[in-house]
């Protein structure tokens, strides 16, 4: 992916009690409904992100939805869509849909960044259908104000002693905030919903069925939407996957364990440039710069920022989702310490600089966008603890089995303060066809190898696994021929591998 006592005022307030067991688990939309989603004009895409580029070939729409599918009749919303059309259109198989997860990542775009992936078989089969989720960049997009628009922001470090007294300060104002400046509307803005609306986008489309394709957040949604519309699924790719049993309050238990199992693989890369002579020593120094970090921030020349512990681990998760960021992750451990040592030098100035540069903004879209639908999402999903003992309790166990992580994964999020959902979560299941395809690697930091493993033992007979000898989030074009070649084959054909996979030919980046 991917969280007391005394609830906020304005969050009970939005609470409707009634609400939860409302919404029905496949919303069929009746035969008006169904006509008036059929049609898209396709057009101009709106502005991406500046400096952003994009396919030329692009062109995007907009599918009118439901703001509550309890009452299709009421409030609607648009869902910005895209195409990329195949390049064999009178033989093409279908369509295939994109989602690069997040939570809440806007997936306009996603069809010209995946297409160059693709061989010209696969590109002759589908249209590639990219959206932003609902609530999203052009998809009537939702803002809490929040002070700190990063989603990062949002990761719960506790203080160097292990204290999580500031972090349930910090989940509750950011909880009253979001129920005063976003209001109950955003109530509605779930991966159930999001998944009806892949429905709408569906029949808007004119297709009977689907093709999916989800990375992170994305295998969630996709696997969401597989038991509400079974037969309108056709075939589903899942890519660094969450596991449904988990969601949220519990998906980021296997945290610890991933960043322990990641980590040495840019410990590696630092002990190539010098910055220890083992791997063991690599992580001594980096937890006790984090401990460092921790206690005395360190400010960064030429930005108003401060280096703290918090910053430190956020860049080296997010570095870690990728192999060829590896090199510029040891580059800013050293920049790091250095910076904490007061020895910087211009070489650790210009990496720091290029780690910390803001992301360009996207006309018309609130800075806080991803931040705020990060929230809506992972507490509007499922009923979360609002015990802060508890919490406080799971951090000090979390902070001594995985030192690298140091109890952010158990620690307490916004959504112990966030109203009840307005329904229980899908039940996600081994019911329907054998039509879904797994992609796992064995050292993923965001959805480790025993969420892939969860997904799989859910959906059972639907599935086939295959799995990757390789580091970092995304396992399909990432050096091996035997992933790509099950993927290819599966959107090409139709046929899963019979059995279990493990795929060890990755070659290096």
């Amino acid at each position: 992916m991917v969280t007391a006592v005394g609830l906020a005022v304005a969050a009970v307030a939005a609470c409707d009690p009634d609400a939860e067991d409302a919404a029905g688990e496949d919303a069929a939309p009746t035969v008006a409904e169904a006509a008036a989603a059929a049609r898209i004009t396709w057009g101009e895409c709106p502005p991406p992100a500046e400096g952003a580029s994009r396919d030329p070939r692009l062109t995007c729409g907009t599918v009118k939805v439901p703001l509550d599918y309890r009452n299709p009749g009421g409030a609607t919303i648009e869902v910005a869509v895209s195409k990329l059309p195949a390049t064999q259109p009178r033989t093409r198989h279908g369509v295939l849909l994109l989602n690069p997860g997040g939570p809440a990542l806007s997936g306009l775009d996603t069809p010209g960044a995946m297409a160059p992936t693709f061989p010209e078989s696969v590109l002759a089969a589908y249209d590639l259908i990219g959206f932003d989720p609902r609530g999203v960049e052009h998809s009537a997009p939702r803002s809490c104000g929040l002070a700190d628009p990063s989603v990062a922001g949002l990761f719960p470090y506790p203080a160097a002693d292990g204290s999580i007294t500031a972090n349930v300060d910090r989940a509750r104002a950011d909880a009253r905030q979001c129920a005063a400046t976003a209001g109950r509307d955003i109530r509605f803005f779930t991966t159930a919903n999001t998944a009806r609306d892949l429905d709408r986008i569906r029949i808007a489309l004119g297709e009977r069925k689907i093709s999916y394709w989800g990375q992170s957040y994305g295998t969630y949604l996709g696997a969401v939407y597989a038991s509400l519309f079974s037969d309108h699924a056709d075939r589903v790719i899942l890519e660094g996957n969450v596991d449904p049993t988990k969601v949220w309050a519990h998906a980021t238990d296997n945290w610890g364990k991933g960043m322990s199992d990641r980590f040495p693989d840019a410990a590696e890369v630092a002990v190539t440039l010098g910055l220890g002579d083992t791997v063991d020593e690599v992580t001594r120094n980096y937890l006790a710069l984090a401990d460092r970090l921790d206690r005395t921030p360190a400010p960064v020349p030429g930005t108003p920022l401060s280096l703290t512990g918090a910053m430190l681990r956020n860049v080296t998760y997010s570095l870690l989702l990728h192999n060829d960021t590896l090199p510029v992750l040891a580059q800013f451990w050293q920049a790091a310490a250095d910076l904490a040592a007061g020895t910087l030098t211009e070489a650790d100035g210009q990496v720091l600089l290029q780690v910390f540069a803001a992301p360009p903004p996207t006309p018309g879209v609130p800075a806080d966008n991803q931040a705020t639908m990060f929230l809506a999402l992972t507490c509007g999903d499922a009923p979360w603890s609002h015990d802060v003992g508890d919490y406080t309790r799971r951090v000090a166990a979390d902070r001594a089995a995985w030192p690298l992580t140091a109890g952010m994964p158990a620690n307490i999020w916004a959504c112990a303060f966030w109203p009840r959902p307005v329904e229980k979560p899908v039940t996600v299941t081994g019911r329907g066809p054998r039509n879904t395809l797994i992609l796992q690697n064995r050292r993923d930091n965001a959805t480790p190898w025993e969420d892939g493993l969860g997904l799989y033992r859910v959906l059972g007979a639907r599935a086939a696994f295959v799995g990757a000898d390789n580091g970092g989030h995304y396992v399909y074009h990432q050096g091996s021929t035997c992933v790509d070649q099950a993927t290819v084959t599966f959107l090409t054909t139709g046929r899963l591998p019979a059995e279990k996979i493990y795929c060890t030919d990755v070659e290096p980046a």
